[in-house]
C-alpha cells in the first residue's frame, strides 16, 4: 500500500458499535468475498506491519488475524503476555504510544477497561483491533454474521436462540444482530448472568431503530420454537472467573442438547469454541449434521481479513 492509499486517520474496532451501518455491511460483504476465495489482485496490506498481542490464550482469533495478515501481504510482529514492558510497570497507554510509531495495526486481547480501550484509540496513526475484552468480543460477532450470510444468504428476518451466559460473545451478538430488520434474538441466560445493562440498553435502542426484536429470559421453559439458529458458548469464558462457588448448579439447566431440535427441527447449531462436550452442549449436537461450529471457526479467518482490510482502507471510500 502506498502512502497515498493509507487512511489519514486510523480506523479502530473496539466494539461493534464503532462500525457504522455502512461499515458493517462492507466488512461482512468482504468477509463473504474472502470465504468464496475472492482475493484482490494486489495484497491490500503489502508493506504494512501488523502487531499481534495476546495476554490470554487464543486458538482461533490469534491464528485468524495472524494468518489473515500474512495472506493480505503484511508482516507480523507477535507478543506474548510476558514480552512487553507492561510486565515491568510501563503503562499500556505509554506502550501504545511507542507501538503506534512502529506498527500499522495492533490486534490485542488484553485486560483493559472500556475507558482504557477508548484512550488507546485516541491515537490516529495505528489502527487498534479489540480481539476480545471482558465486555465484548466484536470480531467473534463478525465471524458469526459471516457464517449466517454464507449459510442462509441473509441475516434479515432470522430467528436465533442463544443459550448461556451474557458474556462478551453474547454482548457482541446482541449489538450486531439488532441492527438487522426483522431479526428475532432470544437470549436465554441463567439468573444473574444476563447482558450488562449498558449493552442491553444500546441493543434495545438499535432493535427499535432497525425493526428487530431482542428478548432476554432466565429460564429454559417456554422457549421460542421454529428458530433457525441455536447458539451457545462455553460456561467458563476465557480469562474470567465466577464469584459464586456454586455457579455450575445455576448453569446446569442452560445447556444445549438434541431435545431442542424437537421444536426447532431445521435449526443449525453455532458455538464460538472452544467447547466442553457434556457441559454447555452435548457431543451429538456439536458433532452432528446441523452443527456449523467448525465452519464458523474457519470464518474467523475471513472476517479477520475483512477487518484488517477495512482498517487500512482510506476513510470515506469503499
Amino acid at each position: 500500500m502506498t502512502t497515498a492509499q493509507c487512511p489519514t486517520t486510523a480506523r479502530h474496532l473496539l466494539s461493534i458499535t464503532d462500525l457504522t451501518d455502512e461499515d458493517l455491511a462492507y466488512v461482512l460483504a468482504r468477509a463473504v468475498d474472502f470465504a468464496r476465495g475472492n482475493r484482490p489482485s494486489r495484497p491490500p496490506l503489502d508493506g504494512d506491519i501488523v502487531g499481534v498481542y495476546f495476554e490470554q490464550t487464543s486458538t482461533r482469533t490469534r491464528t485468524a488475524f495472524s494468518s489473515g495478515a500474512l495472506r493480505l501481504g503484511a508482516q507480523l510482529v507477535t507478543y506474548g503476555p510476558d514480552d512487553l514492558q507492561t510486565k515491568t510497570g510501563e503503562t499500556m497507554v505509554d506502550t501504545i504510544r511507542v507501538l503506534s510509531g512502529m506498527l500499522d495495526i495492533l490486534v490485542a486481547r488484553a485486560t483493559l477497561s472500556p475507558a482504557a480501550l477508548a484512550e488507546l484509540a485516541t491515537q490516529s496513526t495505528m489502527s487498534f483491533v479489540n480481539a476480545m475484552s471482558a465486555e465484548e468480543h466484536p470480531t467473534q460477532a463478525l465471524a458469526d454474521l459471516t457464517t449466517l450470510l454464507c449459510h442462509f444468504g441473509r441475516i434479515d428476518g432470522l430467528r436465533l436462540l442463544y443459550v448461556g451466559e451474557g458474556n462478551s460473545t453474547a454482548a457482541a451478538l446482541a449489538l450486531a444482530l439488532t441492527r438487522f430488520p426483522d431479526v428475532e434474538l432470544t437470549l436465554c441466560m441463567p439468573p444473574g448472568y444476563g447482558l450488562p445493562a449498558t449493552v442491553r440498553a444500546v441493543a434495545v435502542e438499535q432493535a427499535r431503530r432497525c425493526g428487530a426484536v431482542l428478548t432476554e429470559r432466565h429460564e429454559m421453559a417456554g422457549l421460542p420454537t421454529k428458530v433457525e439458529v441455536v447458539y451457545t458458548t462455553r460456561w467458563q469464558t476465557t480469562g474470567t472467573a465466577k464469584a459464586d462457588p456454586h455457579w455450575r448448579e445455576t448453569f446446569a439447566p442452560f445447556h444445549v442438547n438434541g431435545g431442542l431440535w424437537k421444536a426447532n427441527p431445521d435449526a443449525v447449531f453455532m458455538h464460538d469454541l472452544p467447547a466442553h462436550r457434556g457441559q454447555e452442549v452435548t457431543a451429538d449436537v456439536l458433532d452432528g449434521p446441523f452443527s456449523l461450529a467448525f465452519q464458523q471457526a474457519k470464518h474467523k479467518l475471513h472476517s479477520a481479513m475483512a477487518v484488517l482490510e477495512w482498517c487500512r482502507s482510506p476513510v470515506g471510500t469503499r
